[in-house]
Formats: C-alpha cells, structure tokens, sequence
C-alpha cells in the first residue's frame, strides 16, 4: 500500500468511533481522484491519504490537505462532492 498512514493524533479504532464506521480502513492513494461540480467541476484531486468507508471515502489532497468526500467507484476512482479543513468534521458528515 502506498500510503500505511493515519492523520496525526488519529488511530483507525478513533476513526471508526467518530465516524460510525467500524469497517472502515486506509486505502492506497494509486487512484484517481476528481472534484465533482461547480466551477472547478472535473478537476483532479491529487490524494495524499485516502480512508474508506463502505462506498464513500474521505480524500485528503497534497495540494490543499483539504479533506474530500466522494462516492468511491468499481474502478477505485472517487467522485467527490464535499469538502472540509477539519478531519473530525469531515467523518461527521459521513
């Protein structure tokens, strides 16, 4: 896996108590990743860290280190609608 972090201060077991998601887990940031909608509609998100949760992920951006939410697709891109500065808020929108 490219990417076998977490974000700072952050345990997998934390992220699935916040979030509600007890299955969820880091995936490998070898994908594609693309804003969906508005002006910037289409543009790619180059991710950095990428944690699933059943088929939405949560993407953070090297560019930005935004956090990005999105449905995750068959192929393992992700669409991405929502974004967030603030991981705890981040898994609160899931």
């Amino acid at each position: 896996m490219a990417s076998e972090r977490l974000p700072a201060g952050w345990t997998l077991t934390a992220i699935r108590d916040v979030s509600g998601d007890q299955e969820a887990v880091l995936l490998s940031v070898e994908r594609v990743a693309v804003w969906r909608g508005g002006p910037a509609d289409g543009e790619q998100i180059r991710p950095e860290m990428v944690i699933g949760f059943h088929s939405l992920c949560l993407v953070q951006s090297i560019d930005d280190k935004d956090w990005y939410m999105g449905s995750l697709n068959d192929d393992g891109s992700v669409d991405c609608w929502s974004a967030y500065t603030d991981f705890r808020e981040a898994l609160r929108g899931l």
